[in-house]
């Protein structure tokens, strides 16, 4: 194959026709042809050549230059790509230090060998465009619905053709049990996309919750256009799901909207996903006016939040139990995922029982500690009190409004209350000092007495331990294990310590040791740290 020889146009029609072929652009594959032919003609003239080629766009010329690069005398490695300025000067008026010296040489005859390794240069070049080219369109519908065509099954993974290339169904992303044959048709949801050695991977999904987002996005025009728009979506796949929906057109319900004539929208998507029952729920920006609609159809009595946990619980009839946990927890679990909360439910005899014994032991807690007859302890937890501390410290004026509490026994009360903190104070300071504990920690500011007994309980006896601990280690919190929230008891939880307090403590006492240099932080913690050294 002589490059002299051969019609010059051919070049630039085989590029035409290469690109239309694998949907590429022409540029990309006239820089492969550039870049086959340097290399074979670096194989005839030396490899240690910068022997570069550039093919004319309109005529298919194919021009064969060498490049040198003027370097310093004492810096050169090879002399065929590089020369010195001294002799740049045959070349350039005046050459400097990185300035090329580009000549042409004349084109190669390629052999056969040398036209083939050309051509598999080409080919390769192609696919990495062809490929690059496919990742670049999946990747951008990334997070849509695809139609397709099952191809083939392998070990329970379907294989689909999808166009410009194939994807994979998993198994584990298939609905229950349902099973294709090859030809058939099939509506998925591009999950993922990874640019990989082989080519881009396209990874469907049946079973992702978007998938049934985009499906009512199809069916319903509101969705489409903004007016209702899907707040978040829980799906037990094949069994069950919950949608929740809100409008931002006061004149249109986002539920009937979504349910469509005659159930006609909803059971369009119910059909494609092989009868999955769908909840559709109207979304609510107060979280337990959103729970209660989450939870349908079960009707709820009363609904308890602990934002700082993201728990919550829910008191139902005694006869809605199993109707709001629902088979096999399926409800339940739905509405949670659909919240973002974790959900305890309770039946209203067992929320009667449990605030029973709430009251019992605050009462029994009030009789041993300020001698009080059962009568009168009831009525201090009746009017909310639940801890000595709420007693020996609230404003007279709250104890006074108690039934048959007068100045002289409301002062009698607090100073009983007091007492009886300083009595547990000294207890619990000599129980830690007798555990060791060093005065660094027990003088150290926002601790208490029982709190540093608790501490020593736990083996935190110096300033330098407690500097050393997390936050959640002091206040609790909450880790997920195998997709299940686990409580994480706190040393100082029983003492209602925030997770905020732990943090602000924790930071101080490492401020104190040296640790930390207060004009690192930032913002809101240099005004803690102000705060704290002024007290």
């Amino acid at each position: 194959m002589a490059i002299t020889s051969a019609n010059q146009l051919e070049l630039l029609q085989t590029a035409e026709a290469v690109a239309r072929e694998k949907m590429i652009d022409p540029e990309l594959v006239i820089q492969a042809m550039e870049e086959s032919l340097a290399r074979a003609a670096k194989s005839r003239y030396g490899s240690e050549m910068d022997i570069r080629v550039s093919i004319d766009r309109k005529t298919g010329r194919a021009q064969f230059t060498r490049v040198r690069t003027v370097v310093e005398d004492d810096a050169v490695e090879s002399y065929q790509a590089q020369m010195t300025v001294a002799q740049a000067k045959q070349f350039l008026a005046d050459p400097k230090v990185g300035d090329e010296i580009i000549e042409e040489v004349p084109p190669v005859d390629l052999g056969r060998i040398a036209a083939q390794s050309a051509k598999q240069v080409i080919l390769q070049k192609v696919r990495e465009a062809e490929r690059d080219r496919q990742f670049e369109e999946f990747e951008g519908r990334k997070g849509t619905i695809i139609n397709g065509v099952v191809k083939r099954e392998e070990y329970g993974n379907i294989i689909v053709d999808i166009g410009r290339g194939e994807a994979i169904l998993r198994r584990n992303e298939k609905i229950g049990r349902e099973s294709y044959r090859p030809n058939d048709r099939i509506r998925s949801y591009i999950k993922d996309v990874r640019r990989e050695a082989r080519g881009p991977q396209v990874f469907l999904s049946r079973t992702d919750p978007q998938f049934m987002a985009e499906l009512f996005k199809m069916e319903v025009p509101e969705i489409y256009d903004g007016i209702i728009e899907i707040k978040a979506v829980a799906r037990d796949p094949g069994s069950r799901a919950k949608i929740a929906v809100i409008s931002y057109d006061s004149s249109i319900d986002p539920v009937g909207a979504c349910v469509g004539m005659r159930g006609s929208r909803v059971q369009a998507v119910v059909n494609e996903l092989q009868g999955e029952k769908i909840d559709i729920i109207p979304w609510n920006e107060d979280q337990a006016t959103f729970l209660v609609n989450a939870l349908q159809p079960a009707e709820v009595s009363k609904v308890v939040i602990d934002e700082e946990a993201n728990r919550i619980e829910v008191v139902v009839p005694d006869e809605q139990l199993s109707l709001a946990i629902g088979r096999r927890g399926q409800n339940v679990r739905l509405a949670s995922q659909l919240t973002g909360l974790d959900i305890d439910i309770l039946t209203e005899a067992q929320e009667s029982e449990r605030r029973q014994a709430e009251f019992a032991e605050r009462t029994g807690m009030f009789m041993a500690a300020l001698d009080l007859d059962e009568t009168f302890a009831q009525l201090l937890v009746s009017e909310g009190f639940t801890n000595l501390e709420e007693v020996a410290y609230v404003d007279l004026e709250e104890l006074l409004v108690i039934e048959g509490v007068d100045e002289a026994t409301a002062a009698e009360l607090q100073a009983r209350a007091r007492d009886h903190i300083e009595a547990l104070n000294r207890k619990a300071l000599e129980a830690a000092r007798e555990m060791g504990v060093e005065d660094s920690l027990i003088e150290f500011e926002g601790l208490t007495p029982q709190m540093v007994e608790a501490l020593a309980k736990d083996d935190v006896k110096t300033l330098e331990d407690f500097a050393t601990c997390a936050d959640w280690e002091l206040a609790g919190g909450w880790t997920t294990v195998n997709g299940e929230r686990v409580k994480d008891e706190g040393i100082l939880e029983k003492f209602d310590m925030s997770l905020e307090e732990a943090q602000h403590l924790v930071m101080t006492a490492r401020i104190q040791l040296g640790w930390v240099d207060p004009s690192e932080l930032g913002g809101e913690g240099e005004a803690d740290v102000a705060v704290e050294d002024e007290a």
